[in-house]
């Protein structure tokens, strides 16, 4: 036996238009396509765009990566605004914008070197950061004067790798950043 969906000449054909994706997330675009034809067999048997919209109501669905500060790929729930001014600078490749996230005096350790001041951090985030990817994996712990953060960074022409970076902060500068790798 088989099904023959039913068409309703008088039923009239809406269009619905779903924004383009940048990388969705493993599983979502399956998740979508199996709601999708979820939504198309609810509909198939309507007469009407009101059983076509109540159909569609039902099924909420988000595509998209959860980015909190609404403007960065990097950005993962609760990171410190003074951490977060840092890793979109790395992934918006500004190098002025990274510079002033640090206090004048502000310190980089990178795993057993130190950098200090911004001079020193420029040279070394113009020679061996700018051009990477950082994204927030996770707030590891949360301090009153800043937080630890599980990053994936990614050097240019690398896979990259995780890693902890540890944020001190003073006002809305940071003062060091811990960055130790695993």
């Amino acid at each position: 036996m088989r099904i023959q969906p039913v068409h309703r000449p008088s039923a009239r054909r809406r269009i619905v238009s779903v924004p383009r994706l940048r990388r969705p997330a493993a599983g979502t675009v399956t998740t979508a396509l199996l709601l999708a034809g979820a939504l198309a067999v609810s509909a198939c048997g309507a007469g009407s765009d009101d059983a076509v919209r109540a159909a569609a109501d039902r099924i909420t669905v988000d595509l998209a990566p959860a980015s909190p500060s609404g403007t960065s790929p990097g950005a993962a729930t609760g990171v410190a605004a003074a951490a977060q001014a840092y890793v979109d600078a790395v992934n918006a490749r500004d190098l002025d914008a990274l510079v002033t996230s640090f206090a004048r005096d502000g310190e980089i350790v990178d795993v057993r070197r130190s950098i200090r001041g911004h001079d020193a951090i420029r040279a070394w985030a113009d020679n061996e950061v700018i051009g990477g990817t950082l994204r927030v994996v996770s707030v590891v712990e949360n301090r009153a004067d800043g937080q630890r953060l599980l990053v994936h960074w990614a050097p240019s022409g690398s896979s990259g790798w995780r890693a902890h970076y540890d944020f001190t902060v003073r006002g809305e500068r940071i003062v060091k950043a811990d960055l130790q790798y695993a």
